[in-house]
């Protein structure tokens, strides 16, 4: 059985169009599967980036500045949101949800159906200050299909550009020599919280997945280089930082973290090879016109709201409560889905967080000193950045927070491990490819567990039937399908992770190498 997995997933890293094929239509699967199986309107903010997606599709790039009564996190205030002209069913997506969010024993079935008048009427978004471009590639959608069926292909679209940023990160692993403990980093990096937000319509999706190819392209550069690879790789990291600076402004200080901590792990003479090619200079123009938009956008958007946030919040105090809720956290990172009303059940966090912990541990026993230091920094950061980040805007925005931020940058440290320790271990007898394995076995359960535990919540409530078979609401086409789709794409994709490692001699120093040494004129090449 096992050797049968294995010629499968030989067959489908062949060639890296068929990888990324494969991998596209597994993860496509999966986000798509959350696209299904979420009420419209029952993740964060979801109502928000609909009429934001659906407005800039229509060429409203702006709009007014409406100030609308809201509460954070229990704090009262006034948003400065933005208002467009829609058809008038979509004022009526902020209020979907609140029936059921925030009550897990609620069933999302007591959410009033959207109405179907297409008079253009005044709507608010609070997402109206965000950069346009995630917006128009998802809301296209809505000129052509009216109703909730043009959602649904809203967040396909999403789901689209996730699984693609996922996929040419899976091929990207696959090219180091050890490359089913470098697909395990990528497996272990996209939690069910990353297929979660990659299958609704919000800009957290596209960062996270952008984050994770960012992450595994700058190491293999750095950490495995190959000059025949290097062109692609550059390239890689190009698309990978465009989607991410482009995305919300966090996106350019989670890109920079990738770069330093890549050049902390680099291998003698890779930066060298790097700076030598003219791709990275074209690259790092895109970047830098992305970057100076990114920045023009922000500063002609400014946050007008005015939140009430009480004088005891303090900066200190908004570090003691943050720093005590980064177990919350992380627990977020890894699967708090709904309005984050619904955790995973708690099998999920120990089978994930238990396989980064071998993979950090296996990172600390092989890697270097500066290695070693990385990871140890990495770790750090996951703890101090959201410390920093709430402390410093607490007193204007209150404690708002969510471990979903963080996460475009917090994938580095399943990906950093796994790396490392695929690269310093050649020869030593350690067996990767059982722990591997096991690992992705481990992975997809959980991965099946989360989406059934959270569908279960969505159709009967946390208190209703373990097997929900009379379901109160159920997604587009029962919830049996899509249980069945999400389950068997999860475990599909683990068995990408059982390929055979490739065939290359390693250094002196037990890094990997190039399958064949390269001559000038592949260097020249690229």
């Amino acid at each position: 059985m096992i050797s049968a997995l294995t010629r499968l997933a030989d067959w489908s890293a062949r060639t890296p169009k068929r990888l990324w094929a494969l991998s596209f239509a597994l993860f496509f699967a999966l986000a798509a599967s959350w696209s299904a199986a979420t009420p419209l309107g029952g993740s964060p903010d979801e109502h928000a980036h609909f009429i934001r997606a659906a407005a800039v599709a229509r060429g409203q790039l702006g709009g007014t500045e409406v100030m609308v009564p809201h509460n954070v996190a229990g704090i009262p205030g006034k948003f400065a949101e933005t208002g467009v002209q829609l058809p008038q069913w979509y004022t009526e997506l902020p209020t979907q949800h609140e029936c059921y969010s925030w009550n897990q024993v609620r069933p999302a079935s007591c959410a009033p159906a959207l109405g179907h008048s297409e008079k253009t009427v005044q709507a608010t978004t609070a997402a109206g200050r965000y950069h346009p471009a995630f917006y128009l590639a998802t809301g296209w959608p809505s000129l052509l299909v009216k109703g909730p069926q043009g959602l649904y292909l809203m967040r396909l679209m999403a789901a689209v550009i996730c699984s693609a940023l996922l996929a040419s990160a899976v091929v990207t692993a696959a090219e180091w020599r050890r490359r089913s403990v470098a697909v395990l980093g990528v497996l272990t990096a996209a939690t069910p919280m990353a297929l979660y937000m990659g299958g609704v319509v919000n800009p957290s999706g596209g960062e996270i997945a952008a984050g994770i190819l960012v992450w595994t392209a700058l190491l293999s550069l750095l950490v495995s280089p190959d000059p025949r690879l290097l062109n692609r790789r550059l390239a890689r990291v190009g698309i990978g930082g465009l989607v991410l600076i482009n995305i919300r402004p966090l996106g350019l200080i989670w890109f920079a973290g990738a770069v330093v901590f890549a050049l902390l792990l680099q291998q003698r003479g890779a930066l060298r090879q790097v700076l030598r090619r003219k791709a990275l200079w074209v690259w790092t123009a895109l970047l830098g016109l992305a970057t100076a938009g990114a920045l023009l956008w922000a500063g002609a958007h400014p946050d007008n709201s005015v939140i009430n946030t009480p004088k005891t919040l303090t900066a200190g105090e908004a570090a003691r409560q943050t720093f005590g809720n980064t177990e919350t956290y992380v627990q977020q990172m890894i699967g708090h889905f709904g309005w984050l009303d619904t955790p995973a059940p708690a099998f999920t966090y120990l089978i994930w967080l238990g396989v980064i912990a071998v993979l950090v541990a296996l990172g600390l026993a092989y890697g270097r000193g500066r290695e070693a230091l990385a990871l140890v920094g990495m770790l750090v950061a996951i703890v101090v950045v959201p410390v920093v980040a709430q402390s410093s805007q607490a007193e204007k925005l209150g404690m708002v927070w969510q471990g979903r931020y963080l996460l475009p940058f917090a994938v580095g440290l399943p990906l950093m491990a796994a790396l490392i320790g695929a690269s310093r271990s050649q020869g030593r007898g350690f067996p990767w490819r059982r722990l591997t394995g096991f690992a992705v076995a481990g992975l997809a359960l959980a991965n099946a567990a989360a989406f059934f535990w959270v569908l279960r919540r969505f159709a009967v409530g946390t208190g209703g039937a373990w097997v929900p078979f009379s379901a109160h609401w159920a997604p587009p086409g029962g919830w049996v399908p899509w249980t069945g789709v999400y389950t068997a794409a999860a475990f599909a994709t683990a068995l990408i992770a059982l390929m055979r490692d490739r065939e290359q001699p390693a250094a002196a120093d037990g890094t990997d190498t190039p399958a064949e040494a390269p001559t000038a004129t592949m260097v020249a090449a690229g």
